[in-house]
């Protein structure tokens, strides 16, 4: 594989980068947010032209969310704030170091912009929302995977240290390479706007209707309960007790949601 170019900090470069596999749906374990995210795809397969695609990914790392024969029709290009994340990405055509809340493209440029658990590590949401707007063609859509503020997992990840992240990462996730360069979990910041009814709210006054929304389990249940049963049993426990003191149909565990908007 060719060395992408150099990268210059001053200002945002673009870099090409050489095809390869591409890790399908975030290897995602069977549960909820994989249920949503193979129905997402079904959205975007019927909604989306048929033609060449021209697609934005706002903060693109090592690992698309889209369906292969979606990858394989289109032109990817990926703005992130990360050097090592553009280095590490293998699917786009081409990877610019820049900041998605001021980077800009033309008006009308993409058919699908994709930000997918980015936007809770930006202090100025509003102002990416508004940049993929833009950059959006008529009819075109905006695809937002995000972490729920107002569950149990949300609360948590909003209020404990980052060092306690990378702990959980690495000891319960069993990755052991978190928390190194370029390597998840990122700071996070939690916007207003991250909360779900904002951001609804936010899309409908900004020309966006929103075509697609669910709220899911957030995989990291999944996972612990296959990972660390006990752990999990625990998590599953407390999570059951606050259940039932918050009002009805309320439930912590859905720590994550699927949105799609679409540009009038």
């Amino acid at each position: 594989m060719n060395k992408p170019a150099t990268i210059d900090f001053a200002t945002a470069t673009a870099i090409r980068i050489p095809a390869g596999p591409v890790q399908a749906l975030h290897d995602l374990v069977p549960g909820e947010a994989r249920d949503s995210l193979l129905a997402v795809h079904d959205v975007l397969r019927r909604e989306l032209p048929k033609d060449p695609l021209a697609i934005y990914e706002a903060g693109g790392g090592s690992c698309s969310v889209l369906p292969p024969e979606l990858l394989g029709r289109s032109k990817v290009t990926v703005v992130d704030i990360d050097e090592d994340q553009v280095r590490n990405n293998t699917y786009a055509d081409e990877a610019i170091l820049g900041d998605v809340q001021t980077y800009r493209f033309g008006r009308e440029t993409f058919d699908l912009v994709i930000c997918y658990n980015v936007i809770e590590h930006l202090p100025h949401v509003d102002a990416a929302l508004l940049n993929f707007r833009d950059a959006l063609k008529r009819g075109g859509m905006i695809l937002i995977g995000a972490p729920n503020p107002r569950s149990l997992s949300g609360v948590v990840t909003k209020y404990s240290p980052h060092w306690f992240h990378v702990w959980f990462y690495r000891h319960i996730r069993g990755i052991k390479d978190a928390g190194l360069p370029g390597e998840p979990p990122f700071p996070t910041f939690f916007h207003p706007l991250v909360t779900l009814p904002r951001l609804e709210a936010f899309a409908a006054a900004n020309g966006l209707e929103m075509v697609y929304r669910r709220e899911v389990e957030s995989p990291r249940y999944p996972e612990m309960r296959r990972r660390k049963p006990l752990f999990a049993a625990l998590v599953d426990a407390g999570a059951t007790l606050l259940n039932t003191m918050l009002s009805r149909g309320t439930d912590v565990r859905r720590g994550d949601y699927h949105v799609i908007l679409r540009k009038i």
